[in-house]
């Protein structure tokens, strides 16, 4: 478990930013929760609202299981009692040719959280903690759904587009967006 980065987004409430906390149970629920609050909010992180936690729990299960298997790894951000209130998980790359960059999936932040600096705060952690988990990552990759807005933030965090599939992410009868890629170059 490694320290990674306070924040002191909104409020007096401090986060602090742990990477591969222990995974106790109340992680997992914490976490299942966030999930589920967050997409409820409008949030694109894999699921289109309503959902509860339990429809979130799969998802994490891979997660969970990656972590495991030691090709994951999980950079949580917590307030107050340790419950999570952003999320980012690191896909290590197994492709002997790709190791140097890592996928980061599932970026999350509380709607309480949001708006205050939190998401730029729970990025600059991220890019933190790439270097921690290996210093010779020089690249950090993601994918956002189009039309929200969200390649902005990413590009205010210092990502740049680097790719895009039209309409390949399908939301419901004829609602369709783009899939995004975007890249942080490190070092």
């Amino acid at each position: 478990m490694n320290d990674v980065h306070t924040a002191e987004p909104r409020g007096s409430v401090r986060l602090a930013y742990v990477l591969d906390p222990p995974v106790t149970t109340e992680l997992r629920e914490g976490i299942a929760e966030l999930w589920a609050d967050v997409v409820n909010a409008g949030g694109a992180v894999g699921f289109v609202p309503p959902v509860t936690p339990e429809d979130t729990r799969p998802q994490l299960r891979k997660h969970l299981i990656g972590m495991a298997e030691g090709t994951t790894r999980l950079l949580v951000g917590t307030a107050e009692r340790g419950r999570p209130v952003a999320t980012a998980f690191f896909a290590l790359n197994t492709h002997r040719l790709m190791r140097h960059w890592v996928w980061l999936q599932t970026v999350m932040v509380h709607p309480d959280r949001q708006g205050g600096g939190a998401g730029r705060e729970l990025m600059a952690a991220a890019e933190a903690a790439a270097t921690a988990i290996d210093p010779d990552i020089t690249g950090i990759r993601l994918t956002c759904r189009g039309g929200l807005g969200l390649e902005r933030f990413y590009a205010a965090c210092g990502y740049r587009e680097v790719g895009r599939v039209p309409a390949a992410i399908k939301l419901g009868d004829g609602e369709l967006r783009d899939d995004v890629t975007m890249w942080l170059p490190l070092g």
